[in-house]
């Protein structure tokens, strides 16, 4: 990488000269614009990448999440009053409240649960989509933060033009400046 300087002599002393950057108002523009574009190119990836985390997790173990709802259909009132939910499922009664992963009798009777090494093996899977979760959580926020960032690039973007404005809202941490603009009739 090289750097120009432009070093003049002023009464025998070495001057540095400043060299000034002219741009103009598209050119500022024309960057901002480019700028905004990357910020939303990044978001646009960090949205697919927690659609696809999201995709893989299916939030089962999400606080606050909606409840399933499995309808089973019955003829009679008898039917319904007899209904029991283990059976039908084909499960353990333990099991019927499990939102995923509810092994059948069949396949209860026919594999073996080795208690040590399944209870190992289920808390390393804990902890393995604990992770995942946080994450996602990562991810969700720096698409927060880059949705705000493309907020106020437009923003300034806006200001660069010479209409009339007044200011209605600071900017903060969570959202841009509010501004504004002066009606302009466009022909």
């Amino acid at each position: 990488m090289y750097v120009c300087l432009l070093i003049s002599v002023k009464d025998g002393i070495h001057v540095i000269k400043q060299q000034t950057e002219e741009t103009t108002d598209e050119q500022l523009k024309v960057m901002r614009t480019q700028d905004l574009k990357y910020v939303e190119m990044k978001r646009v990836s960090e949205a697919k990448k927690i659609e696809r985390l999201k995709s893989e997790l299916h939030l089962l173990d999400a606080e606050g999440s909606q409840k399933n709802k499995h309808t089973f259909f019955c003829d009679t009132k008898k039917e319904v009053q007899k209904f029991d939910l283990a059976t039908h499922l084909n499960t353990a009664p333990e099991l019927v409240n499990r939102v995923y992963n509810r092994p059948t009798i069949d396949t209860l009777k026919k594999k073996t649960i080795i208690g040590a090494a399944h209870a190992g093996q289920l808390k390393k899977l804990r902890k393995q989509r604990k992770q995942q979760y946080e994450i996602l959580k990562q991810r969700i926020e720096r698409e927060k933060k880059l949705f705000v960032i493309s907020q106020k690039i437009q923003t300034r973007k806006d200001l660069l033009d010479k209409r009339k404005k007044v200011k209605v809202k600071k900017e903060t941490v969570n959202s841009p400046a509010i501004y504004k603009f002066k009606m302009e009739r466009k022909r």
